[in-house]
This record gives structure tokens, sequence and C-alpha cells, in this order.
């Protein structure tokens, strides 16, 4: 896949299918995946590290997990998320960002929002980088949004995110995630712009849609959102496989003799 593959999508109405990674070995999985592209979300703080929100993925820690991913998926289109107010400062501080993620490996950047950065966008447009818009529930912006929770439920708030959906195709992104906003309004914004919509807890009508990849995998043992459909039992195959080997161990059934060297 490739940038121009998102708008041929949207014009055939075909479905793109996008999953966040963060490492080398599950990034040669998809590799070899019908998975169209890759999100190397900033999510990751969270995921991979611990943290209760996205913020804490530096700039250093997300360049590090794109070059890993795209070594181990060469043949994916990778986005990779700007982390927190990395896009908020100097055209100069944020080149420098977009050139050190593009370096490592990345094909597109990801931003939240668009009121207070559109120039900053423009520049980025128009230095030959694909941008991919993310707008509804933003988590860089937890704070000021009051928690993770669904977004666009009034008249008033669906009227501005079609604003700033619309703004963003005009400022040159290629796609936008539109996350946690009910159903009916994923589908007004997907249907009045040219450009592809990927949803996340935003319904069906959106043109793609992407997951965690721990989620859908089942293997994420906190908090399961809504709108994650598990197609795997992960975690309680994992505990399977972890409880057999520890049970050969200490049984004296591994290694046995075609596990180890003769000499």
């Amino acid at each position: 896949m490739n940038i121009n593959d998102f708008y041929k999508y949207k014009d055939n109405g075909s479905k793109i299918s996008m999953i966040t990674c963060y490492d080398y070995w599950t990034a040669q999985i998809i590799n070899k995946s019908d998975i169209d592209c890759i999100l190397i979300g900033d999510s990751l703080a969270m995921v991979s590290h611990g943290f209760d929100s996205t913020l804490p993925a530096t700039l250093e820690l997300m360049a590090q997990h794109t070059e890993a991913v795209k070594r181990g998926a060469p043949d994916k289109f990778i986005i990779a998320d700007m982390p927190f107010l990395t896009f908020r400062k100097s055209i100069d501080s944020v080149m420098d960002s977009v050139q050190k993620l593009m370096v490592a490996g990345a094909n597109a950047i990801k931003l939240e929002g668009v009121r207070g950065h559109e120039k900053i966008i423009e520049h980025i447009v128009g230095s030959g980088i694909p941008v991919m818009g993310h707008l509804g529930l933003t988590p860089q912006s937890f704070n000021s949004l009051g928690g993770f929770k669904v977004q666009s439920k009034t008249e008033k708030e669906v009227v501005k995110l079609l604003e700033d959906a619309k703004n963003l195709e005009k400022l040159g992104c290629f796609s936008i995630v539109l996350e946690c906003i009910p159903d009916s309004v994923a589908r007004k914004v997907t249907e009045e712009l040219t450009i592809p919509t990927i949803g996340i807890g935003a319904g069906k009508e959106c043109s793609g849609q992407v997951l965690v990849l721990q989620d859908m995998l089942g293997i994420n043992t906190g908090y399961t959102p809504k709108f994650v459909r598990k197609f795997l039992n992960g975690t309680e195959l994992i505990t399977s496989a972890l409880n057999e080997y520890n049970k050969s161990v200490k049984d004296g059934n591994f290694p046995d003799k075609g596990e180890s060297y003769g000499g």
C-alpha cells in the first residue's frame, strides 16, 4: 500500500485495515499478513511501557519503536504518531521531530487536532510529508477533555468536528482517524470528505478501522473498551503455553534428547 491507495480505497468503497504495532517481532508477523497499514501509536507508552496515558511517549521513544517496526515490516505503509506537544512548537522544532520519525522509517506522520497548528500542518504537507489527522477523542488532550470518553455528542460539538475535518482535508491531510464518536457522526464526516476516515470506536461507516494489536489479540489484561473485538483469546493461550513449559521443565521432560547436543 502507498499514499495513493488511500484515495483509491475511498473512491472504490474498499475498507482500510490498520493495526498498531510497536516492536520488531510483531511487525514481522504483520508484514506477512493482509493488513493494509501500521500505526506506531503513542499508545505504546501505555501498552508497552505501563504508563497511564500517552503523554510519556517522547520523540526518542517513538523514533526507536519506529525503527524496530520498520525493520520487521519493510513492506507495510507505516504511520508514526507525533508525540505530545511536538507539533505545537516552532516550525524548525516541529520539522526536526518530523525528520526523526521519517528517517526512522515512517511513511507518514499522524497528529492530533487542528485548531492552533494549521500552519504547521500546511508546512509539513508542503514539505512532502504525508499527514494523517486525528479528531474526536484525542488522547493527548485527555486532561482538557475530562478523561477518556465519547466526544461530539451535542449538535455544537458535531458542527465543530465537521469543520475541523474539512479543514484538515483542506490543509492536505490524506486521511483522518476518528476516535470515540457516535457512529452517525462518523458517517456524516465520512460522507462529506473526499479523503478516507479511519475509525476506532466510531462505528462501521468509516472508510477503515484501526485497533490496538494487543487488544484485538486478547493479550491486554487491563480495561477493554466497548469498541474492541477480541479476535483471539491470547492471554489464555499464552498462559497455557507458559504453564506447559513450566511443567515440562519441572517434570524433566524438557529438553529431550532431540533438543540437546550430543557429545
